[in-house]
């Protein structure tokens, strides 16, 4: 569990990719440029968290937005930026570390999740 932790915006990556079919939310993947090319969930947007605060008007702030890193530490500090901002967010438990472990696929097709 992360520091940064919330029951309200955390997650689980079944619940987040509900979230996105059902109601259209955002995933925004927030890892650095080497981990996204190493694999990453498809459908998803990529802003390095670095870059976050100055593309956040690019955001659409009438729908939900899902957050995910690697393991949740980095997206749980997005999460709770944005929430603050009046955003819709939420947090993926785990990141792609547990979307990938519970077996849902990575693009591309020989995707993986590479080490921080």
């Amino acid at each position: 569990m992360s520091t940064f932790s919330n029951p309200d915006s955390d997650i689980t990556p079944e619940q987040a990719r509900k979230l996105i079919d059902e109601s259209g939310a955002q995933l925004i993947d927030v890892r650095e440029t080497y981990e996204w090319e190493a694999g990453h969930i498809d459908g998803a947007r990529h802003i390095e968290l670095e870059r976050l605060a100055s593309r956040a008007s690019t955001i659409d702030k009438d729908r939900p937005v899902v957050f995910q890193c690697r393991s949740g530490s980095r997206s749980a500090m997005a999460t709770q930026a944005f929430r603050a901002a009046g955003y819709d967010a939420y947090n993926m438990e785990g990141g792609i570390t547990r979307w990938a472990g519970e077996g849902r696929g990575l693009e591309p097709a020989d995707g993986h999740v590479a080490d921080h």
